[in-house]
């Protein structure tokens, strides 16, 4: 997409007019990624009912996004490093939009199964991108509270894009049934495109730098030999390959990191700067990441497949019964921004471990002593409790996660990041997937409702596992934010890119406008409108 270049302004030191604006428009490409990824469990048996299909064609339905997500996300990020931030980003929302219409209209199970691959790969040249975006158009001292708006809306998404589906399904609005979860796509993004073109500044990390290819391929092998057993391994009983798939994928990642050392060294462009995973804050923020997404994630499914199925509830009913969560997310995102991260920095990880751990704890003792017999208020005060441990978690984590890293590095981060977040949410729905059928899948339907109920709580105290571990490997990571890290520390970007890259916002019209000259407010000291 060309985009036509404007003269650059001297830099100042007054904030970006738009940077608001700015990151509304990304937080709206985030919830529409989001909504994607949720709403296809809802949806999923009406889609079999119109176009056919068995449980593996269905289950593909959500797979072929997950997978080309998760193998284009690294090589999404440092496109937006080399080609801009903007550019990288209306290219995704632009084929994000179309995919999802195409979605909507398919005809047959194996055409949707196609472009759900195609929405895949223009999500992950999406997302990436929103991190940087953020970056480039915040100063220090405010990128806590905009870093601070991702884990809410990430966590409300999540949770609502099945009450969503439910809700657009049984409306049937002009008979569109499934459809709708699709077609609801195509004006928000319409709405994030002309926002894009409207408030977001151009941005690079790098100018005259070309995509590590050899990087790209072998990252992407690597995510596909570790993901496609995740996905297949629950549907097939866990056959021996997937074991060896997934064994495979470490040698190829090793080769990977080595590959990209030797690009540096040689005055090469890697996908993915060495210096992010050399540093131990940002690995270790990798392994919280991971837990914490599969252990939300796989929460979220299991608990809507054992409403549904195991209870046979019906998805509108399951989707509102999840709400509480909703409201928890909300409380603990508006408390943790707003009050305590400013104060207490990465204590508040460990906290929201420990309370969303006591309310599923809470859960699965609630389900023990009722039998199953969960209607009306029953699990609300444990879902609550869980939902506020779950805001106080994901609101800082992104912020504190991204505190090592300087801004000529945030392509390469916000791309393992999000792909690191995929993983773990396709672990967790894979192992507690699992874990609640193969507990639940002798029962006959007189001992159903029981049957799942048993495995149900088997299921929340291996979520109640993995948050316990999530408090303990957050001590790896930076004690502040981002922008306290920063301003702490008095640093700027010191890579091979920080000298010499400047960006500029054009005041053409009040709108940024690409310069086709990079920028960071690090390197520029806040050049901005």
């Amino acid at each position: 997409m060309n985009v036509p270049p404007q003269p650059p302004v001297p830099a100042t030191s007054a904030p970006y007019r738009w940077r608001w604006a700015t990151l509304a428009v990304v937080l709206l490409a985030e919830t529409m990624d989001l909504l994607d990824s949720t709403v296809i469990g809802v949806a999923a048996p009406s889609i079999g009912a119109d176009l056919g299909g068995d449980s593996s064609a269905l289950q593909w339905v959500a797979a072929a996004y997950t997978l080309a997500f998760a193998v284009g996300l690294i090589t999404g990020g440092r496109l937006g490093d080399i080609a801009g931030h903007r550019r990288m980003l209306l290219i995704g929302l632009a084929g994000f939009t179309a995919a999802s219409a195409l979605c909507a209209l398919a005809p047959s199970i194996g055409v949707l199964i196609a472009v759900r691959t195609l929405q895949g790969l223009f999500a992950a040249l999406t997302i990436p991108q929103t991190y940087s975006v953020v970056v480039s158009v915040f100063e220090p001292a405010e990128r806590g509270k905009a870093f601070g708006a991702f884990g809410p809306v990430m966590a409300l998404a999540s949770v609502g894009g099945p009450i969503l589906a439910g809700g657009l399904i049984e409306a049937d609005l002009g008979d569109s049934g499934w459809r709708a979860v699709f077609f609801i796509n195509v004006p928000l993004g319409i709405v994030a495109i002309l926002g894009t073109l409207r408030y977001v500044p151009e941005s690079r990390n790098e100018q005259h730098a070309r995509l590590d290819l050899v990087g790209m391929l072998l990252i992407s092998a690597a995510a596909l030999l570790l993901i496609y057993p995740l996905v297949q391994g629950r549907e097939l009983g866990w056959p021996a390959w997937t074991f060896v798939s997934m064994t495979a994928a470490l040698p190829v990642l090793a080769l990977f990191q080595q590959w990209e050392k030797r690009v540096t060294r040689s005055g090469g462009s890697p996908l993915v700067v060495p210096s992010v995973l050399a540093r131990r804050a940002f690995s270790g923020s990798l392994v919280v990441g991971v837990i914490l997404f599969a252990a939300m994630n796989g929460l979220l499914l299991v608990f809507g497949l054992y409403l549904q199925i195991g209870l046979g509830w019906s998805a509108i009913r399951a989707g509102l019964q999840i709400a509480p969560i909703a409201l928890g997310v909300a409380v603990g995102a508006v408390g943790a921004g707003a009050v305590l991260v400013p104060r207490f920095g990465r204590a508040v990880l460990h906290a929201g471990a420990v309370v969303m751990a006591a309310g599923v704890a809470a859960a699965s003792l609630t389900l023990h002593h009722t039998g199953g017999d969960v209607g009306g208020w029953t699990l609300v005060p444990s879902l609550l409790v869980t939902g506020v441990g779950m805001g106080l978690l994901v609101t800082p984590f992104f912020d504190i996660a991204l505190a090592s890293v300087e801004d000529h590095e945030t392509g390469s981060a916000s791309g393992v990041l999000n792909a690191n977040q995929q993983l773990g949410a396709t672990l967790g729905v894979a192992l507690l997937g699992t874990l609640l059928f193969n507990a639940a899948r002798e029962s006959d339907g007189s001992q159903r409702a029981a049957a799942y109920t048993e495995a149900m709580e088997q299921s929340l105290w291996a979520v109640v596992g993995g948050l316990v571990l999530v408090a303990v490997v957050a001590f790896l990571l930076p004690r502040r934010p981002r922008d306290e890290e920063s301003e702490g520390e008095g640093t700027q970007p010191d890579g091979p890119d920080s000298a010499g890259d400047t960006e500029s916002v054009s005041p053409s019209h009040g709108m940024p406008e690409d310069t086709g000259v990079t920028t960071s407010p690090a390197q520029t000291g806040g050049a901005r409108q």
